[in-house]
């Protein structure tokens, strides 16, 4: 017999949704009882976005299996509302560490010049980035929402702005990053530690007129790139403040 449930997705859960099933009841139709978690992935919403599910007013977790006329509210991370600690599906801790999607190399770079430690390679497979998240304990970012929806994914977050300016600010709102800032420790190429380094240990690999008018130089320990304080150093600067401008 055909059964029906009802969902109701809240605050920024509702930007995975068609605009009709915005902010309102959602009818789900089954034969054979789903999980809750089956049936938010499949209304569109990832999993690693989700903290408190409450079904006919009660906090139940993802295992849970849908019964008919059960009326399900769904709500984010970071929403308005205050729940108990016990009803939250992300009472571990969120790690500060992160790998991205190959369409995400802009956000990497800014991430690593806030001194955050993030991972990206423009060949990375969905199934390397899953791995490896698990493995090292990272968050995933990206604008993949199917990436989300593997069952290993423990963290996990959907960029929805397409322009680097703005994805960096949704990246650290969400995470309440500002606390963890760190600029110019790392690498913008390889996220290696950048460290000061004497000119003449140097010397061999500078072009004429950056020896000429510089003096002050750092270089990666992982990928042995030298930095030293340019127009491209001016440039980031701007970036930075124009980030840290934005009440982050």
């Amino acid at each position: 017999m055909l059964k029906s449930a009802s969902f109701r997705f809240h605050s920024q859960l509702n930007d995975f949704l068609e605009s009709k099933q915005k902010n309102t009841w959602i009818k789900y139709q089954f034969y054979v009882s789903p999980s809750v978690k089956n049936v938010i992935e499949a209304l569109g919403v990832p999993h690693p976005e989700v903290s408190v599910i409450l079904v006919n007013n009660e906090p139940v977790d993802f295992s849970y299996l849908i019964k008919k006329e059960d009326r399900v509210d769904v709500y984010p991370i970071n929403d308005k509302n205050t729940f108990p600690k016990a009803y939250s599906l992300n009472n571990h801790k969120t790690p500060d560490t992160f790998i991205l999607d190959v369409h995400l190399g802009k956000l990497a770079k800014a991430l690593r010049l806030l001194g955050l430690d993030t991972l990206y390679e423009n060949d990375y497979a969905d199934e390397a980035i899953v791995s490896i998240a698990a493995k090292e304990q990272r968050i995933i970012l990206t604008r993949d929402l199917h990436l989300l929806q593997h069952n290993a994914v423990k963290w996990g977050y959907w960029i929805r702005s397409q322009y680097v300016s703005e994805q960096i600010k949704e990246v650290v709102r969400f995470f309440k990053l500002a606390p963890k800032f760190a600029p110019f420790v790392r690498c913008l190429e390889c996220n290696g530690i950048i460290v000061r380094v004497d000119k003449e240990s140097i010397d061999n690999w500078l072009q004429e007129e950056t020896r000429k008018y510089f003096n002050e130089f750092f270089q990666c320990k992982s990928c042995k790139r030298i930095y030293w304080k340019g127009s491209h150093y001016n440039r980031l600067q701007e970036f930075l403040h124009q980030i840290l401008q934005n009440e982050l």
